[in-house]
C-alpha cells in the first residue's frame, strides 16, 4: 500500500511545482485554471493538485500566446481533445494546422502596416486627408481630414 501511495504521488504535481517547472508564476496557473485551460483537484489537505500531464498543456499555452493566438481559441482547441489526454505530437500538429492560417493573415497585416509606416512617419496624420494607416483606401476622406477609425465596434 506504501509503495502505491508514493507512485501516486510522483504523478502529482503541487502548483509552485507546476509554476516553477513551466517557467510561468503561480497565479498565471491559477489563471489557467479559471479560464478551463488546464484542472485540477483538491488532496485531503486542501491543496490543489495537477497531474503530471499538465506540463504539456502549459507547454502548448504559452507557445501558443507566444504566436498571439488568444485565450479562447487556445481553450477551443485543448477541448477539441478527448478529455484528459496528453497532447500528442499529432494533436500539436492538428492544434497548429488550425491557427496557421490565423497567422498568415496577421503576418500579412502586419507586413501591410509595416511597409505603410514609412510613408507616415513625421505626417502627424493630422492635415492630411489621407492616410494608408487609419484611412486605407480613403473611404471616409468625405468625413474631413485626419485618420477615420475603421475598425468594427470602435466607436464608427
Amino acid at each position: 500500500m506504501e509503495k502505491n501511495a508514493s507512485v501516486s504521488y510522483q504523478h502529482e504535481l503541487g502548483v509552485g511545482e507546476v509554476a516553477a517547472r513551466c517557467g510561468v508564476a503561480v497565479s498565471a496557473i491559477h489563471f489557467y485554471e479559471q479560464k478551463g485551460l488546464i484542472a485540477s483537484w483538491r488532496n485531503a489537505g486542501n491543496q490543489r493538485r495537477y497531474p503530471r500531464e499538465v506540463l504539456r498543456r502549459v507547454s502548448i499555452i504559452k507557445v501558443a500566446q507566444r504566436l498571439g493566438i488568444p485565450l479562447a481559441s487556445i481553450k477551443a482547441a485543448l477541448d477539441s481533445l478527448p478529455k484528459g489526454r496528453t497532447p500528442t505530437d499529432q494533436d500539436w500538429r492538428k492544434l497548429s494546422a488550425r491557427w496557421h492560417a490565423d497567422l498568415d493573415e496577421r503576418i500579412a497585416k502586419l507586413t501591410r502596416l509595416r511597409d505603410h509606416l514609412t510613408g507616415c512617419i513625421g505626417c502627424g496624420c493630422l492635415s492630411l486627408k489621407e492616410c494608408p494607416l487609419r484611412n486605407p483606401w480613403d473611404e471616409l476622406s468625405e468625413k474631413g481630414p485626419g485618420p477615420q477609425l475603421l475598425e468594427p465596434g470602435r466607436g464608427n
